[in-house]
């Protein structure tokens, strides 16, 4: 789900438009110019795609997850977890898995990577460069209203993730710059162009693989092909569970979606950056007509169960969401769903799926 942003899923999400040139670099740095980015950046050329690593000496580790560090009481831009806090998640993390994703570079981003490597604990990190709406625009696309603060605020995100890439190549295997920005129901949606000259400034200043990560509906659209030329790898999203399908037919429709992605992207390394399943749901709003699956440890249990099965024989290198439960997120009712997709409660307790996996 969103970080740090969370909105609900609609069922059937379309993919906007995209603007970006192909092939011919001048092109290509003409349709990306625009008016609220500090610098455009041309594309590489030629563009030599680097190969998103997901093996550590002979261990596979796509069987990843994805990780949000606030607790209780924490949350973006207010209290951030502590060195000690931080460290405990990935003590526990690292016995389950050998790569994290991350959606900032801001907070505690740094802080995990610096303990991955002071503690010596073996875990890849992919470190995402949040970035939001920069402008508003109408109907025609042209630009009604700037937000500067925002320009500065994603530039700093990127060049944060550039550094920390640069910094930790021995643990930082991918940057992922803005997350479900392309969709039209986005509450950080950003204009394509303006998302390229960021991808494209993140290839040139770093040596780490780039991508984006978005819903499958949009890598599943030929309007996505602009950006796809723009990556290393895909990094797609997909939720059975908030597209109105049933546990029954939860992995025919997730595998369903991933094959639609590649068959349009058949040259690209395709990542799953989210999939998974909630043990608790609201009774109000979107959640109450868009999730029809139950939702309960059982249920996560067997979704994981079997979705790990097709991963792991396929070798399919994916993110499951999440690790741990993030009780910040969502609206006031502790029932909302936004908050209940971790494996481990928000106390860092295992749920059924993690317990009957390890023994823990």
């Amino acid at each position: 789900m969103l970080k740090p942003l969370t909105i609900c899923f609609v069922t059937l999400c379309i993919g906007i438009s995209a603007h970006a040139a192909g092939d011919n670099p001048e092109a290509s740095a003409s349709a990306a110019a625009d008016p609220s980015a500090a610098e455009q950046h041309a594309r590489q050329s030629p563009f030599v795609k680097r190969g998103f690593v997901t093996h550590v000496g002979d261990r596979w580790v796509g069987n990843a997850v994805c990780y949000g560090p606030h607790r209780d009481g924490q949350a973006p831009g207010a209290k951030s977890p502590s060195s000690a806090e931080l460290l405990e998640d990935l003590k526990i993390m690292s016995r389950h898995w050998g790569m994290i994703r991350m959606y900032g570079s801001a907070g505690a981003t740094e802080t995990v990577l610096q303990l991955i490597r002071d503690k010596k604990l073996d875990l890849k990190v992919v470190v995402g460069a949040w970035i939001g709406t920069e402008a508003r625009v109408d109907e025609a696309g042209q630009i009604v209203e700037a937000f500067p603060e925002a320009v500065t605020a994603n530039q700093t995100e990127v060049e944060t993730a550039i550094r920390l890439a640069n910094e930790y190549p021995d643990i930082v295997a991918g940057v992922t710059v803005g997350n479900e920005t392309q969709v039209f129901w986005s509450f950080h949606k950003v204009r394509t162009p303006v998302l390229i000259n960021y991808i494209r400034q993140a290839r040139s200043q770093t040596k780490a693989p780039v991508s984006t990560a978005d819903v499958y509906s949009f890598w599943n659209r030929a309007e996505s092909k602009a950006v796809a030329e723009e990556v290393d790898f895909i990094v797609t999203h997909i939720y059975a569970m908030w597209n109105k399908q049933p546990l029954v037919n939860a992995l025919a429709w997730t595998k369903e979606q991933y094959r639609l992605g590649i068959e349009l992207h058949p040259d690209h390394q395709f990542v799953i950056g989210e999939a998974g399943w909630a043990t608790t749901i609201h009774n109000e709003g979107e959640q109450a007509t868009l999730i029809v699956g139950e939702a309960n440890e059982d249920a996560q249990q067997r979704f994981r169960q079997d979705y790990l099965a097709w991963t792991t024989e396929n070798q399919i290198t994916n993110f499951y969401f999440e690790a741990f439960d993030e009780n910040w997120k969502g609206g006031e009712h502790p029932d909302e769903v936004e908050k209940h997709w971790g494996l481990f409660n928000a106390d860092r307790t295992p749920k059924k799926a993690i317990r009957e996996q390890s023994g823990d």
